[in-house]
């Protein structure tokens, strides 16, 4: 299968480049950068030099492709709001590529739009939140739009993705932990964020394609919910940090941007995924790889 993948030289997307050659595909990977583009060759895939602003040249690989698996997005959280709804412009793009075949778009989206039962965990087949609620919706809202034209698409949801080096959301909270020297949590810190290693998502994400289910939805979820007070502490003992509570109101001078997120509960199950697609996650947990934190000099 030739497989066009946006994202190829990010964090999941290098990964999931790998994992489908290593599978016995071929790869088709979009890279904005020449600096990164002699790495994603040496991996084995064909590179298209370009952006996710350029709709021609999404249209035209993924009409080159067998199906597309769109991971790029810009994660500049001072404009979340504008870069979901820019999502839904090159969702469409990489649908009229795939136009008048069966051929499979993959997109991505997050678990918290299907929080949607309270104090339980999200789960595939939930009703979602509209992006007047929760911005990342937009894709999946145009995925559905795209799926009602007759394409075959589906949705791969993300929790906090992991390995040492990044995790997620945790990596700007880490970020502001070692400026402000205090680990902090809202409360007692009992809310919770799912998780999933890297190389565990990427699997998923190979599974799914190779599936091609229409309108199919899969939480790529190992761990369902890692409270918010057990991420802080793994923190404080790797950053020989202290670590305490702080209130609601004092969230955003401690986390900023972040305090949106900082204080949710988001536990979310991927029991359905598992039973469908025989995805068993095998990687480390989270806890674990905050444990061999790779540290940035300061």
């Amino acid at each position: 299968m030739r497989v066009f993948v946006t994202g190829a030289t990010g964090f999941i997307g290098s990964a999931v480049v790998k994992e489908l050659i290593a599978a016995g595909h071929q790869v088709i990977g979009l890279c904005r950068s020449q600096n990164k583009a002699a790495a994603l060759a040496a991996t084995g895939a064909d590179v298209c030099l370009g952006s996710i602003e350029d709709d021609d040249c999404l249209r035209n690989a993924a009409a080159r492709s067998d199906g597309v698996l769109h991971l790029a997005f810009n994660h500049d959280f001072s404009k979340f709001v504008a870069n979901c709804e820019d999502d839904r412009r090159v969702i469409r793009a990489l649908a009229s590529g795939l136009a008048g075949s069966n051929r499979p778009l993959v997109v991505t989206s997050g678990t918290g739009i299907a929080n949607t039962v309270p104090g339980q965990p999200a789960k595939e087949d939930n009703p979602i939140v509209g992006s007047n609620v929760h911005p990342r919706a937009a894709s999946e809202e145009e995925a559905a739009a795209v799926a009602a034209d007759g394409m075959n698409v589906s949705v791969v949801r993300l929790p906090q993705v992991h390995d040492p080096v990044k995790q997620g959301l945790v990596t700007p909270a880490i970020a502001m932990y070692r400026e402000r020297g205090v680990c902090t949590y809202i409360g007692d810190g009992l809310n919770r964020w799912p998780a999933a290693h890297v190389f565990d998502v990427a699997r998923l994400y190979r599974l799914a394609i190779e599936r091609a289910e229409p309108n199919a939805r899969y939480h790529a979820v190992a761990e369902d919910g890692v409270t918010m007070r057990a991420i802080a502490e793994a923190v404080g003992r790797r950053l020989e940090l202290p670590v305490k509570s702080i209130g609601p109101e004092d969230a955003p001078a401690y986390f900023g941007w972040l305090a949106m997120f900082a204080g949710y509960d988001l536990p979310a199950s991927s029991a359905q995924t598992r039973q469908k697609l025989g995805w068993e996650p095998t990687g480390p947990s989270l806890i674990d790889d905050l444990a061999r934190l790779q540290l940035p000099a300061s």
